[in-house]
């Protein structure tokens, strides 16, 4: 591989968010690390993105303790990469004292214990080559509280403080780090909490989103000096009021 070649590290890559990042990034990368739990996806994608960028399709589940191995593992033999998007994740949608505890504590380790470790993994790299983006897949939930997403919300929070520290931390070494907080997107994401209680049909449609839109403002907002990302005006407008209401409180 060419010295000059840029690779990216994509988890939850199979669907929705994950998916669009490929497909995007693969406009700017010359190699996609695919990392996602079902290979027919993975393989389609690299069928899909054949001839735009070579993929490398890393079956795992990030909730285990090899799944985020092999995909250090992949790190290591693929990379260095010089973007870094975390984004797989799920939401057990429902009560918190309702919710089997083991299925909340897979949560935090996917959205939470493999971001810290796979930027871990990247940031040394990136700071040796003084360049890097890191993307961590945060929500528009964060900022706010609401029942059925108590420990969801949580991990998001956490996910925007790690950013905004961690950036801080890389000031002026040419290494970009976002945390990209969407609102509600139309993914499987979604549709999953649906089957647990979720009433899509309660949001408004203003505030929907389609995968490329969020993902294509995540990249245009490289750059900037933003570390929390709102994609979409009525999000935005949301997110604005939210904090607003945080800091009057």
């Amino acid at each position: 591989m060419p010295e000059d070649s840029l690779t990216a590290l994509v988890t939850g890559a199979s669907a929705g968010l994950g998916l669009e990042f490929c497909r995007q990034l693969a406009e700017r990368c010359d190699v996609i690390i695919a990392v996602a739990r079902r290979r027919d996806r993975l393989q389609k994608l690299a069928q899909e993105l054949d001839g735009s960028a070579e993929v490398h399709g890393i079956v795992a589940d990030l909730s285990t303790v090899e799944g985020v191995a092999a995909t250090l593992e992949a790190l290591r033999q693929k990379g260095p990469v010089d973007y870094l998007v975390n984004n797989a994740g799920f939401s057990p949608f429902g009560q918190f004292a309702d919710l089997p505890i083991d299925v909340q504590q897979e949560m935090v380790s996917v959205h939470c214990n493999a971001t810290l470790a796979l930027c871990r993994g990247a940031v040394p790299f990136m700071r040796e080559r003084g360049a890097g983006v890191i993307i961590n897949v945060s929500s528009l939930g964060a900022l706010m509280t609401g029942k059925g997403m108590a420990v969801y919300g949580a991990t998001k929070a956490f996910l925007n403080y790690f950013s905004e520290s961690l950036q801080a931390e890389l000031a002026g070494t040419g290494i970009v780090v976002q945390a990209l907080c969407p609102g509600f997107t139309r993914t499987e994401f979604h549709e999953a909490m649906a089957q647990h209680g979720f009433e899509r049909q309660r949001i408004p449609e203003e505030l929907w989103m389609e995968s490329a839109a969020v993902v294509q403002a995540s990249l245009q907002a490289i750059g900037t000096g933003e570390v929390i990302v709102v994609p979409g005006e009525a999000n935005q407008a949301l997110a604005t009021s939210l904090l607003a209401k945080a800091g009057a409180g």
